[in-house]
């Protein structure tokens, strides 16, 4: 199981959850988010830098990808498959989607090609750190082989559902972790999630 740590920002909070070696670091790159970090800093070898963006321009996000060295992407608006196959190949594509108290896989049909992961986040009024989880139940009627992360209002206490999802067929890549590990908007302690990790299966 990979996991992924979301909104981050400040330079030093950075380095100290890099110690902890995430596989993934994601930045929001979207200004309408009280997490907006429009200067990526510097991740340590090892770790994947996450560009988030949130319904912008193709070139927008290719700028971002040379000029921060992004090595994935994660769409979390209303990209369309036209847009992820633009991006196919230069880094890796996640499209996220909301999921609610009801979900269309068939939805995803047409992302198929062009995508390297799924996300599934809580559907709610914020595009993502809502801070709420939603019903994982759903992901057992998920019939494609594609693998995905799941996101949405992630702490401590889902750990043990995380590790029995090991025991399914379902093609779970990661955990996107954020809010509930935050002292602040895109500050996030360090202990807890040195114990997120401790008790992960990974």
């Amino acid at each position: 199981m990979k996991w992924k740590v979301c909104g981050m920002r400040e330079a030093n909070n950075i380095l100290e959850v890099a110690v902890l070696q995430p596989d993934y670091m994601g930045f929001i790159i979207w200004a309408g988010s009280k997490r907006h970090c429009s200067k990526p800093q510097y991740v340590p070898a090892g770790i994947t830098k996450v560009g988030v963006f949130i319904d912008a321009a193709v070139g927008e996000i290719e700028d971002a990808i040379e000029n921060h060295k992004l090595g994935a992407v994660q769409l979390h608006g209303n990209e369309s498959p036209v847009l992820c196959r633009e991006l196919q190949g230069k880094v890796q594509v996640i499209k996220a989607f909301g999921v609610g108290e009801a979900f269309d896989f068939d939805t995803l049909l047409d992302y198929l090609p062009y995508c390297d992961f799924f996300l599934f986040d809580t559907k709610g009024p914020m595009p993502g750190g809502n801070g709420t989880t939603f019903d994982w139940s759903i992901l057992e009627k998920y019939p494609f082989d594609l693998p995905f992360f799941i996101s949405g209002g992630i702490g401590l206490a889902q750990i043990d559902k995380i590790n029995e999802l090991r025991n399914t067929d379902l093609p779970v890549y990661a955990i996107d972790i954020n809010s509930k590990f935050e002292t602040a908007p895109a500050l996030k302690d360090a202990e807890q999630l040195k114990k997120f990790k401790e008790k992960l299966v990974l």
